[in-house]
């Protein structure tokens, strides 16, 4: 799968509205058949950092995502509410989805 975690400074006075700018190409990208999943988190040291951790399926997947209408979209709309350019890391992880942490694992877990 390719794996991506992504930085994005918003704008002090856009970051508690990022999630519903961001909201239509979040939705958009959530619904694409190769999108594992697109996650965002706010920074709890800056609030005006999200971060993104999102994969895709593999390369064919992440290519159709930087095709699609909403990426094409996302790229001219969301940059304003940005104080910088987006850092990423992105890499081609050799599994499907998350492992456990087995050194925090957590005893008997789901069961009630």
């Amino acid at each position: 799968m390719i794996f991506i975690t992504a930085k994005f400074r918003v704008r002090p006075e856009h970051a508690d509205q990022w999630p519903q700018i961001s909201a239509a190409f979040t939705e958009a990208t959530r619904a694409e058949p190769g999108c594992l999943w697109f996650d965002w988190s706010r920074s709890l040291d800056d609030p005006a950092e999200y971060v993104l951790v999102e994969a895709f399926r593999d390369d064919e997947a992440g290519a159709a995502h930087v095709r699609s209408d909403h990426f094409l979209t996302a790229r001219k709309t969301l940059p304003p509410y940005l104080a910088q350019t987006p850092r990423i890391v992105n890499t081609t992880v050799e599994q499907e989805g998350w492992s456990e942490l087995g050194e925090m694992a957590v005893p008997d877990q789901g069961q009630g």
